[in-house]
Parts: structure tokens; sequence; C-alpha cells
């Protein structure tokens, strides 16, 4: 008989945080059936809780190096936009930073407010600095109390950032020592606490050791094939180290351009040559992790869906014959900042300012998106997924020819559900189903 794992304060987790959320497909609710008719998707927000942080990552321009003035949120008035959001059909809240475990003691009890409010699905995560000596006396308590007050709220994916198969290259980007050795005490102590965090990974030149993917040079020819096989080796060592430190998830940041952009509300980019990549870079960089992913995904929960995946490579590489869904931020997915707690339509489109979220009208906003400006996976990635669903419904004709033309796309979009189903949806109070996962090793 399998028990469930208890807290360090000896309530078993099951008995706390899981008793109002709902296992298995989001999708199976009357609700979302409801939305979906309208053509609109169960709501997704991305709250930024803190600029303030503790490290200094290249690729993000909240590192502590960055001289601006930092925001905070207060927690009361959080508490009333997760009501309003909770009446809105938000179902999904993810607590990002800066860093988030600087405000733990509030951000916990946040995530408690919102399951307890009808959201089910909370996520947060770190750069990993509490990690930093875990075999320093009293380290391991301090882990333990994280990894108590998450489970104790109810999280439902908890994500770790790492940023390179080789240990001192992800610490020297970070500017925390110690923090790479220290995740495999880590999760051991968040595993016997129910908790199983994800492994965030921020596509860089770096990703598979400290020698860099090299940089086309301009004028000269650009051997793709080339860079396709560097690009496959360094996620081949990622997914490796990942699972080697025991991780049993894992997420993909898509590169993201730019930085300095006067409209960009979240500083989460950077200029840097290390998380820059060229527009004709990218092809083979999405193709090297689709092959990646086919290569690991039976041993780790990995998240980044393999038709989104096509789109994209499909978008950079120039097949115009079937587009890319539009990113639905701005219609059902959200961004709330920390400057002022507005609303806009995503972290990079800050020149659209939509206001307090408890004041807007969601059903005003029209149920048709249309951007494609940047490769944000938040919200790219389950736009992507979701399209089919409400094409459905608003374009029933159009959306089934689509489907019956673009097969290569609807088989994708297939094994994405059956693998979705396969990892329990990515509960990360779940340890994974090996047997269930087994079923898409490729021989």
């Amino acid at each position: 008989m399998r028990h469930a794992p208890v807290t360090r304060l000896g309530y078993p987790v099951d008995s706390m945080a899981r008793q109002t959320i709902p296992s298995g497909n989001p999708f199976v609710r009357l609700d979302t059936l409801r939305r979906l008719a309208t053509g609109r998707l169960p709501g997704q927000v991305v709250i930024q809780y803190t600029e303030r942080c503790n490290a200094d990552c290249a690729q993000c321009g909240m590192r502590r190096s960055n001289a601006f003035k930092r925001s905070t949120l207060d927690q009361d008035r959080v508490r009333r936009l997760i009501d309003s959001m909770a009446a809105k059909g938000v179902r999904s809240i993810s607590f990002t930073g800066g860093e988030p475990l600087l405000c733990l003691e509030r951000i916990a009890p946040l995530i408690r407010h919102a399951r307890r409010a009808g959201i089910p699905y909370t996520r947060t995560g770190t750069n990993g600095y509490v990690f930093a000596g875990a075999d320093k006396p009293g380290r391991a308590d301090r882990i333990a109390r994280v990894a108590d007050a998450l489970a104790e709220a109810g999280v439902y994916t908890f994500w770790i950032s790492l940023d390179s198969a080789d240990p001192s290259t992800h610490e020297r980007n970070r500017g925390l020592p110690g923090v790479a050795e220290g995740l495999a005490r880590g999760l051991e102590i968040f595993h016997r606490r129910g908790l199983y965090p994800a492994v965030n990974l921020g596509i860089n030149r770096c990703t598979g050791g400290p020698e860099p993917l090299p940089r086309p040079v301009p004028g000269e020819p650009f051997d793709e094939a080339a860079f396709r096989q560097r690009a496959l080796l360094a996620f081949n060592r990622f997914y490796l180290r990942a699972a080697e430190l025991g991780f049993t998830m894992a997420n993909a940041c898509y590169p993201m351009r730019g930085g300095d952009d006067a409209d960009t509300v979240y500083r989460a980019a950077s200029l840097d040559d290390r998380v820059n990549f060229t527009p004709r870079e990218k092809k083979p960089l999405f193709e090297a992790l689709t092959e990646a992913i086919h290569a690991h995904r039976s041993r780790l929960r990995i998240f980044s869906p393999l038709s989104a995946l096509l789109a994209l490579r499909r978008q950079y590489g120039g097949d115009a014959a079937e587009k890319p869904a539009p990113c639905r931020g701005g219609v059902d997915f959200f961004f709330i900042g920390a400057a002022n707690m507005d609303t806009f339509p995503c972290g990079y489109r800050g020149g659209e300012n939509l206001g307090k979220f408890w004041d807007m009208d969601l059903n005003a906003l029209g149920p048709d998106p249309d951007c494609l400006l940047c490769d944000w996976e938040c919200f790219r990635d389950p736009s992507e997924m979701a399209w089919p669903l409400t094409g459905l419904f608003r374009s029933p004709v159009a959306t089934v020819s689509r489907l019956a033309r673009d097969r290569e796309w609807r088989r994708t979009w297939l094994e994405d559900l059956r693998y979705y189903r396969a990892c329990g949806f990515f509960d990360g109070r779940e340890p994974p189903d090996r047997h269930a996962l087994a079923r898409f090793a490729r021989t």
C-alpha cells in the first residue's frame, strides 16, 4: 500500500494540498466546456510577484547587478486579484520573479488561497540558491522548510532553473556557487515530502557545457546540419545530467530576443550573446530539441509539446503552408507586472496596459488572437496545443479541414495528448509512472 508523504508538521500531503485539486485531464470540467463553446480557453495568468533577485544570470535583466528600482506586490491586494481571477474562469496561476523564494512566506499562503478559491493549477519556482551548500550544517533543514511550505500550500508544479549540463558553467552564469552540486541532496528532501520539481532550462549557447554553440559569422555560409548536431549533443547532455541529479520533469524556455525594449514590462530577457539566437539558427535548434525530447521523454516528463516545436520549426524554416497558432496572450492568458500590478497581454507587450484585472471585462476582448511576435513558451505552447479545441466550436469546418490536411501536425498533436496523459498532466506532487512513460521509448 502506498502511503501519502508527510510534511515535517505531521500532516499528510494528500489530506491538505490535494483535497480540491483535480487530477487528470484539465479539459473535462463543465465550466471548461462552456468556455470552449464560446471560443475561449480556461484562463492562465503569470503574476510577477517581485523583481528582487539574488543571482546574476546573463539571460535576465533582473539580475542583481542590473540597477533599477525593484518592486514587490502587496499580499492582500494579490488575494483580491486571485478572487477576481477565480470568478473570471482563470484555472492556472504562475508566481514568478525575480526570485520567488525570496517571498516564499507570502507566496505560499497565496498558493493555498488560490487552491481554495478554485484555481487548481498553481506554479512557482527558484533559481536554486536555497540548495547551495546542501551539506553544510543546518542547510538540509532550510531546504526541508521550503519543501514543507510548498507541499502544505498545495503547489501543483515547482520548477528549479538549471542552465547547463556542466555544474561550474551553470554556477558561473548564476553567480551562485555550490548550487548545482546541492541539487541532488535537495531533490531527495523534496521527494520525501511528495514534491517532484521540474528542471527549467533557459536555452542558451552553453546548455551542453562550457564550450558554447558558435554564432553564425555574418557574410559566411551557415552550416545548418553541423549546428543541429552540436545543439542535439548539448540537449542530450543536459537531459542526462538532469536525470542523474534526480529530476523527473523538465521544461525548456525558448530563446527570447531583446531585453532593452521600452515596451518590455517583464525584464526576463537579455541582449547577451549566450542567450540570443538568430532566426536562421532557430529551425535547427528546435529540430535538435525535438530529437532530444524523443530520446529522453521515456525517462523524464518533458513539458515541451512536440506539436508546438513543429509549428516553430515551420515558422523559422519559411514553411508558410500552415501558420502557427496565434498566441492567446491578451485573450485568455495575461501577465501581471510587479511594478504597479497592472495587466498586460504578456510580459513583452508592455505598451498594451489593460489596467487592473478585477476591472476587466474579458468577454469584451474578443476570442480571436493574432500575435506571433515572440516565442514565449508559457503562452505559445498552450496556444498551439489548444487551437483545435477552440476551433471546433468557432469554425468546425475549417478546423476539421486543417486537421485532415495537415497529417504531420495532427499525428504529432495526438501523440502529445497521449504523452501528457502518461505524464499525469505534469502533476508535480506525483512520482512518474515509469510503465506509462516506457511506451514512448524509441527503439
